[in-house]
């Protein structure tokens, strides 16, 4: 009887926790419906380039399975590489052997386009030349593994996810001890209160991005092309979003474990987002809600230093957006705050 009446306590707790019973429901269903959406998606098509292909041979390639853009020079198709229109292209050297030149930065892509370029010119060529194709790269190297350029993201993403967690555990802990009803009382206002939180949290955040980036890319070397100092400053700009948004989070929370189910809401969607698959792939219905988080920016811009070797004036639109995140965050905290003011 003793055990009958506390599972039914136990129920009757679950049953009235309408947070907690929409979450676990909800949460696996919207994760679910997510991972269908990225894995059902279509194949990648790829963007190819060909330059200066004799017509004859030009008709007798199969130009299904991928975009095909003719290029009359060299210097053109470059262009486009790296501006992304295409992912490749390829040009007949010394009008034998065809080579490649790939974009470089995604293995997945660029074996997707080697397998079409292999596919379209294997049967075109003759003698000792057939199957043999030079490539080069203007990112990368064939030697390029996946951790080079899944990295970025998994640096971009742990970053994010446990200032998240620390900043929203911890601004619960100051609400459930009392120390923020007796700031409130006081004759700070909001926003004093904001950035007091802000920038004592913001302290331990720079030293915390500092010593995961520091690690994962001189101890774990990951590969690194640009400078050290830009992935510095976008861990620590996607820092202080996680905290912003973490403090905003918790207001809506009443203790540590309602935090912690607000994770598969806030953060496992943005996973999608972030790189690690490629959007171009993913269901209509799913790609366009990749520019509305903050990871969608942080792991371009991370990818375009490391991978890339890019500086400021490729990354500064993204370092613009996750201020505006922080921002944004910090201004709907000074407005969650008050509902605690209570004189």
């Amino acid at each position: 009887m003793r055990v009958i009446a506390l599972t039914k306590r136990i129920l009757q707790q679950l049953i009235r926790d309408k947070r907690t019973l929409g979450l676990l429901i909800f949460a696996p269903i919207l994760v679910l419906t997510m991972l269908h959406l990225v894995f059902n998606g279509d194949d990648y098509v790829p963007k190819v380039g060909l330059v200066e292909i004799p017509e004859t041979m030009v008709d007798q390639i199969d130009k299904a399975d991928a975009e095909v853009t003719l290029y009359t020079n060299e210097n053109d198709a470059q262009q486009a590489v790296r501006s992304g229109e295409v992912d490749g292209y390829i040009i007949l050297d010394d009008a034998t052997t065809p080579a490649v030149f790939l974009e470089g930065s995604d293995p997945s892509v660029n074996s997707t386009t080697l397998r079409w370029f292999e596919s379209a010119f294997g049967s075109l060529q003759q003698g000792e030349s057939a199957g043999q194709l030079e490539m080069d790269y203007l990112y990368g190297s064939r030697d390029m593994g996946s951790f080079d350029y899944f990295g970025p993201v998994l640096l971009g993403f742990f970053v994010f996810f446990f200032v998240f967690i620390i900043a929203g555990v911890s601004f619960i802990r100051e609400r459930t001890t009392g120390t923020l009803e007796r700031l409130l009382s006081t004759p700070l206002r909001k926003w004093e209160i904001v950035m007091g939180y802000v920038f004592g949290f913001g302290i331990f955040t720079v030293i915390q991005s500092t010593i995961i980036a520091w690690y994962a890319i001189y101890v774990l070397d990951m590969m690194m092309v640009g400078a050290f100092v830009y992935v510095l400053l976008i861990t620590l700009s996607l820092a202080l979003t996680a905290l912003t948004l973490g403090i905003l989070i918790s207001s809506f929370a009443n203790n540590e474990l309602q935090m912690i189910q607000f994770i598969p809401i806030v953060v496992i969607p943005q996973i999608f987002f972030s790189g690690l698959f490629n959007l171009e792939t993913i269901s209509d219905w799913l790609s366009w809600v990749g520019p509305f988080t903050p990871l969608y920016y942080a792991a371009d811009a991370l990818r375009d230093v490391m991978v890339r070797g890019h500086g400021w004036s490729e990354i500064y639109v993204n370092l613009i957006v996750l201020f505006g995140f922080s921002l944004l965050f910090m201004l709907l905290n000074g407005l969650a705050l008050r509902k605690y003011r209570k004189i």
